[in-house]
């Protein structure tokens, strides 16, 4: 719409008579012609976002959804007494609950995927943690797995945090073709941002992988979270090659969208790789939630120097980010680090324990105060032997 408006300026500077001081008219009318360029671009830039926070939120709700969907179809099949997944069985290809799970997940990264094109990094990638949310909520109705009262307080925090990052995400978008993010890539800061991130991470694989990757959760998932921002940014930059040819425009003989497709699927393959290896070492409830936390920052950091989203925040937006952000980062820790765990008296602190006994030995100093209070004053012997006096004074008589 903006190049629209651009032409139609350039023709009526002809129509003035190529002049290079046009006159007062043609001035009014380029002036109104740059306005209405100005605000189409803006109400365009407003309605990415949406489009972009509505992608990412049905994304997290086809992932969270395909994982229940997924584990029906195994619980039936173990149901009926078929070899199971891990023990190397593949009779989940022949039930119809698997693959409307993975139809459902396909449909989820697609929409993720989409979204990156729309809305900032900053904004879509922290939203996944919905998806983790989605599945414990579903879990606890459809597989009853019980829910705990940490678990519930996580997902709290977790819609609250999401909340605040929708409010206070930069909502204007700095790449928006193809040749402005080759521009982008070029930028000294993001050279020196990958080539640390590659450096890094071959000195995680081959230096620290053999030594600590078995003793300490952080070596692999670091692998995980490094070369994974990089992901995020072919991921992003494939997205507006789609957008752009989608419009019409002639963009698959760039070199650069192959370059993307390329590097996206070698730091997928990268990724999987080392996540499989951290899941199979340790527990999954401690690698997920680091894996987020620590992806998530690796994505923010990589989005704020190659795209500069942050560059036109204010100070309240940059904190409202970071605290929503935070906020989330909470209620995943509480929904998967204390999953198995159960709340019971026994987890107070010790304080709270001292109140509870002393409410509990004033409640019982109650109740023996109340059944003396209806306590008879002579017991059945005293009764007894009250009688046996007075038939004996009778008989005296």
């Amino acid at each position: 719409m903006f190049q629209e408006n651009t032409l139609q300026l350039g023709l009526s500077l002809d129509l003035c008579g190529g002049h290079a001081q046009p006159s007062s008219l043609c001035e009014s009318q380029c002036s109104s012609f740059l306005m209405q360029g100005a605000v189409m671009e803006g109400m365009s830039g407003h309605y990415d976002f949406y489009i972009g926070l509505g992608l990412a939120l049905s994304s997290s709700i086809f992932i969270g959804g395909s994982f229940i969907l997924k584990k029906k179809g195994l619980l039936k099949l173990a149901s009926r007494g078929s070899i199971r997944a891990g023990q190397g069985g593949h009779a989940y290809l022949r039930e119809w609950l698997w693959w409307a799970g993975l139809l459902s997940m396909g449909v989820g990264e697609a929409a993720n995927f989409a979204a990156y094109a729309f809305a900032p990094a900053t904004l879509v990638t922290p939203l996944g943690a919905l998806s983790v949310l989605v599945s414990a909520v579903l879990s606890s109705y459809f597989l009853n797995e019980h829910l705990n009262v940490h678990g519930k307080i996580g997902c709290i925090l977790s819609v609250l945090g999401s909340t605040v990052m929708v409010i206070h995400a930069p909502q204007e978008e700095e790449v928006s073709s193809l040749e402005s993010m080759a521009e982008k890539l070029k930028d000294p800061g993001f050279i020196a941002f990958a080539v640390c991130v590659l450096v890094s991470s071959i000195l995680l694989i081959f230096v620290a992988g053999p030594r600590y990757g078995r003793s300490n959760v952080l070596v692999y998932v670091l692998v995980c979270s490094a070369i994974g921002s990089l992901s995020v940014s072919c991921v992003k930059g494939l997205g507006i090659t789609l957008k752009e040819l989608f419009a019409g425009k002639q963009v698959l003989k760039e070199p650069l969208g192959w370059i993307l497709l390329i590097c996206l699927v070698i730091c997928i393959s990268v990724q999987i790789n080392y996540l499989n290896k951290a899941l199979d070492i340790f527990n999954t409830s401690v690698v997920t939630p680091i894996y987020y936390v620590l992806f998530t920052t690796a994505v923010m950091t990589c989005s704020a120097i190659l795209f500069k989203e942050w560059q036109h925040m204010v100070l309240h937006n940059i904190i409202g980010t970071i605290s929503g952000f935070l906020t989330i980062v909470s209620g995943i820790f509480l929904l998967h680090a204390f999953r198995d765990i159960p709340f019971t008296p026994d987890l107070l602190p010790l304080f709270l324990k001292q109140g509870r006994a002393d409410q509990h030995t004033f409640w019982r100093g109650a109740e023996k105060h109340q059944s003396c209070l209806h306590q008879p004053l002579l017991g059945p012997e005293d009764i007894y032997k009250g009688f046996q006096s007075v038939e004996e004074e009778g008989e005296s008589v």
